[in-house]
């Protein structure tokens, strides 16, 4: 008898208990649709780990060019005008906020870039453009001007350390410490600038110490927001076209424009070569012409390409 009540009072607080906990936790039998779901927030737990970056990264302003590029060694065959990159376009804007002119350019180099033989047809007027070429006049109307000015930067035997050199620097205009690149850049303000040096004293002079002067132009004009636009040669007085395999190898490494006038130069008379003073190192004079056209239509597809982006 004793253990029959035991029983039932068992299972009467079992009972009990189902019923209070059913109240606490309903079933929910309705069906829900996936678009009625609530969304929650969940945080990303990130592990202190070597590999993993806990600190949230910039932005950069634009992404690498895809590097589909020719290597500097295939230099020959690189276009004879080129693109612009998405470094050139971080160049330019960043001189744009300095204040540099999207109206100017310079030619930074030795002789053959002198205004006589290099673009300045293009201010003195003369000059027809073939058919495609239409467009160009565009880029001679918008940098008019710039095309039969010599600057501060060029000149009769410059050579690439001269360029860096007070002592080469015109005392008139350009200050104490400065030499003619810093000082053209300075009083110019160009957004661009075609850099072209022969190699000076070739038989005395290691090609090594050519490389370590350029590389120091470059990143000069590069810091000036002044986009650097290489030129090979058309000679080759210090054989195995070393100077041009350096030119093309820094064009790589900055990612910046190159003119390939070599090859340009290829399909000319003499590949362009002066027979008259045969001295292996001058271009003819209508290699002059070539070699401005052709650096009228470089200008044309570099500023064209940083504008319009």
């Amino acid at each position: 008898m004793i253990k029959r009540i035991i029983n039932r009072l068992f299972l009467f607080w079992i009972l009990i208990f189902c019923q209070i906990s059913c109240q606490r936790v309903p079933i929910v039998t309705a069906e829900v649709q996936d678009d009625e779901l609530p969304i929650y927030n969940i945080p990303t737990v990130i592990q202190d780990d070597l590999s993993i970056n806990s600190h949230p990264t910039q932005t950069p302003f634009l992404t690498p060019t895809p590097d589909t590029r020719l290597l500097p060694f295939d230099w020959k065959n690189w276009s004879i005008i080129p693109l612009p990159t998405n470094r050139t376009i971080e160049i330019y804007i960043n001189g744009i906020e300095q204040g540099n002119s999207p109206n100017a350019f310079s030619k930074i180099g030795d002789c053959q870039n002198v205004s006589s033989a290099f673009l300045g047809i293009f201010d003195r007027g003369g000059c027809s453009l073939l058919n495609g070429q239409e467009d160009w006049n565009e880029t001679i109307i918008n940098f008019r001007g710039s095309f039969n000015r010599d600057g501060e930067s060029f000149g009769q035997g410059l050579n690439v350390a001269a360029a860096l050199s007070p002592f080469h620097a015109n005392s008139e205009v350009c200050l104490a410490d400065e030499g003619p690149l810093l000082c053209e850049l300075r009083i110019a303000k160009t957004s661009f600038a075609f850099i072209s040096f022969e190699r000076w004293w070739p038989d005395i002079t290691p090609p090594e110490e050519y490389e370590k002067y350029l590389r120091i132009v470059i990143e000069t004009v590069i810091s000036n927001g002044t986009v650097p636009i290489l030129i090979t040669k058309a000679d080759n007085i210090e054989g195995n076209h070393t100077i041009n395999q350096i030119i093309a190898k820094l064009a790589y490494e900055y990612d910046i424009p190159l003119f390939n006038w070599w090859k340009a130069a290829q399909a000319l008379p003499y590949r362009g070569m002066d027979l008259e003073r045969n001295d292996g190192f001058h271009i003819s004079e209508r290699a002059w012409y070539e070699r401005s056209i052709f650096g009228l239509g470089t200008l044309d597809s570099i500023w064209k390409g940083v504008t319009n982006n």
